[in-house]
């Protein structure tokens, strides 16, 4: 147990049996009335977010979140399979239960798999992925406005916005927070 004055960012706490992650906080000392702390926060469960609002003292739980390495090997149908790279054990997750995860993952991606008491909560992908541009429209010359950009499918079958000098078979980094274009690789 710990008091709601000293949560910090990317801390997992046990609130109302649900497990959440502190995205935002912010003490407030308004002119009248006792302080309170908003703090905004992720349900590793099921992935939404909620803003809550706690009165200075009081005391929260910590939840002790396990996060292991493992590296994601291959997909059948619906199922995705993930290998502890020190253990060898390996396991197998669903569609359903990566959401949209799946769009970022190739073979022999390294991930953080999370669980709390044994419960699987998720993966962490890392900021970015290298992934191979497998369809685009050739470049139309003159075409030069500002930000101008086209579509493009990639290996795993996420469609992003590049620039148009991006050509087919080239490999690219998207960021995994909001699939967008981040680099050529």
């Amino acid at each position: 147990m710990f008091n709601v004055n000293d949560i910090k960012n990317g801390m997992t706490i046990l609130f109302e049996d649900n497990i959440y992650t502190v995205l935002d906080f912010s003490h407030v000392k308004p002119g009248k009335g006792a302080a309170f702390v908003q703090v905004k926060l992720k349900n590793l469960r099921t992935g939404s977010i909620v803003e809550k609002r706690f009165n200075s003292g009081v005391k929260l739980e910590k939840a002790m979140v396990q996060k292991v390495g493992m590296q994601f090997l291959y997909a059948t149908g619906d199922s995705y399979n993930f290998m502890n790279m020190e253990t060898y054990e390996q396991i197998d997750l669903t569609k359903d239960q990566l959401g949209d995860s799946v769009n970022y993952l190739k073979e022999g991606l390294d991930v953080l798999v999370s669980f709390y008491e044994g419960e699987l909560l998720g993966i962490i992908l890392p900021a970015q992925v290298d992934l191979k541009v497998i369809k685009t429209e050739p470049a139309v010359k003159g075409n030069t406005t500002n930000n101008a950009t086209k579509d493009a499918t990639l290996e795993t079958g996420l469609v992003v916005r590049v620039p148009l000098f991006i050509e087919q078979d080239e490999v690219i980094s998207v960021y995994t927070a909001d699939g967008k274009y981040a680099s050529r690789a």
